[in-house]
């Protein structure tokens, strides 16, 4: 186990508490939102907050890019600043945030109206907040590089201690108001007040490291041929993360995509696990990439070796039990068409999850095309396959359509990321042959229809998976850290 593991570990944690905490707080708020808004006027406020974040597409990857090439220039040197493109990069942010809030306030009527078909009472309403909002987009799109320019320093408590207030005011700020007004207007105002002052807490924090002021626009380019190909993953990734409920509103019903999405939204939420530890590899795996190729691998195969385990249980247990799940949580109608949609995405978020430390590990190195052109190629052949799978198998074929993509995707990822670190094949086949074993694992409890025999195999799988895992999964180092956090005194077998 690598010595920089504990602080690793420590940012991980950092970064999975500044996305769950605002998750909490969004599920007491959200109740008390609609009943104070209304749900008209909650609506409206959620696709406010979605256009707020979407808009940040606008610093077309170069947030990203900055960490990538901040890491991999100061690794050298520890304790320097950072390099003198620094502040052309923001700048060029700020630029490309002016022209989407630009863009976002020209269009703001035409939303309203032809696309987000607000109704006619808050039509006025929601163009003013659209162009408060519009206000924040620059704010956004230079707090993207900021937080950038941190990741790339591993400041990750700084980082998360700015996210985590800032979360929850998108969520409290408006309840604070309703005792007083429940304008949209005024909604707008304080939420775009919070992205100022968060722009600003995240300067404020970058003041120790940044360089002199200067640099020439000219050094930006190299960040845009980066970043370039990171905008393309980060708006083909939505598009097919939301096309097949789409498609299944107009194939079927509303009523399908409630019973195909609650199960979706469910298990995808876990991916935050991956997320977090991933946040915290990336600019590591930017600083090694070319000076210590062998941390680089090591740091690749203990991320992938780390997800996989934290995922593997959970998703175990959500996918044996998940008609069960289903009822319990939303009732029986949501148990008996939701189930078994939920069983075959269980699959997909595994392979996902374990394929995003892949494409992290492409983008550290400086070859986010490879990932970029694999979205490219896959778009029109999920459409394919979904539209086919909907046709003949109703919500359960567009399960099974996303969960072919992920494996595919995954597959695809590992032999690239392989090639790529001059692997020979011999690496890849173990990797590979370890994660089939796995989702193959998962599927098992779920061919099995009776309650109390599932019951058994998943304990049995578990008990199994705890041994093999101590045993023949971590090394003995690892295997002293985790006595030493359950405060085992006594020696395990090895």
């Amino acid at each position: 186990m690598s010595r920089g593991a504990p602080r690793l570990a420590r940012s991980s944690l950092f970064n999975l508490l500044g996305q769950v905490i605002p998750f909490l707080a969004g599920l007491l708020a959200i109740p008390l939102l609609i009943r104070g808004l209304g749900t008209e006027r909650f609506g409206v406020l959620t696709l406010a907050w979605i256009v707020v974040g979407y808009f940040s597409i606008f610093d077309l990857g170069l947030g990203r890019a900055l960490t990538q090439v901040v890491a991999e220039r100061t690794s050298a040197t520890p304790g320097t600043r950072a390099p003198s493109v620094t502040w052309p990069a923001l700048g060029a942010m700020l630029l490309l945030g002016v022209a989407g809030a630009v863009l976002l306030a020209l269009t703001a009527p035409w939303l309203t109206r032809s696309v987000l078909r607000i109704p006619e009472g808050l039509e006025h309403e929601t163009v003013v907040a659209l162009w408060i909002l519009a206000g924040a987009v620059p704010f956004v799109v230079v707090t993207a590089g900021l937080t950038g320019i941190l990741t790339a320093f591993h400041r990750f408590g700084v980082i998360n201690a700015i996210r985590v207030p800032m979360g929850l005011w998108s969520f409290v700020a408006p309840l604070l108001l309703l005792p007083w007004t429940t304008s949209l207007v005024w909604v707008a105002v304080v939420l775009a007040l919070g992205r100022l002052f968060a722009c600003g807490a995240y300067a404020w924090a970058c003041r120790g490291v940044m360089p002199p002021i200067g640099g020439s626009f000219a050094e930006v380019r190299p960040l845009f041929r980066f970043g370039a190909w990171m905008t393309v993953s980060t708006t083909l990734s939505p598009i097919m993360q939301y096309l097949d409920r789409f498609v299944i509103g107009a194939m079927i019903s509303i009523a399908a995509v409630a019973y195909y999405v609650t199960p979706y939204e469910a298990v995808t939420r876990i991916l935050v696990i991956p997320g977090a530890l991933l946040g915290v590899l990336f600019p590591v795996f930017a600083a090694s990439h070319r000076e210590d190729r062998p941390r680089l691998t090591r740091l690749y195969l203990l991320g992938t070796k780390y997800i996989a385990l934290l995922l593997f249980p959970v998703m175990l247990l959500i996918g044996a039990f998940a008609h069960e799940g289903l009822t319990l949580w939303l009732g029986e109608e949501f148990g008996a068409q939701g189930g078994s949609v939920l069983q075959v995405l269980v699959l997909g978020v595994f392979a996902n999850g374990v394929a995003q430390v892949f494409a992290t590990l492409l983008q550290g190195m400086g070859r986010p095309e490879l990932s970029a052109k694999l979205h490219l190629v896959e778009l029109p052949l999920y459409l394919a396959a979904l539209w086919a799978g909907i046709r003949h198998f109703g919500i359960l074929g567009a399960a099974v359509a996303w969960t072919a993509r992920m494996l595919a995707d995954g597959a695809i990822l590992l032999w690239i990321t392989h090639r790529v670190l001059g692997d020979n094949g011999t690496l890849a086949r173990k990797v590979g042959g370890g994660l089939l074993v796995a989702v193959a694992t998962l599927a098992a409890p779920m061919l099995i229809p009776a309650l109390g025999l599932r019951v058994a195999v998943t304990a049995g799988i578990l008990v199994v998976g705890a041994v093999v895992t101590w045993r023949a999964v971590l090394d003995e180092e690892e295997r002293v850290v985790v006595r030493d956090r359950l405060g085992l005194g006594i020696a395990g077998a090895t």
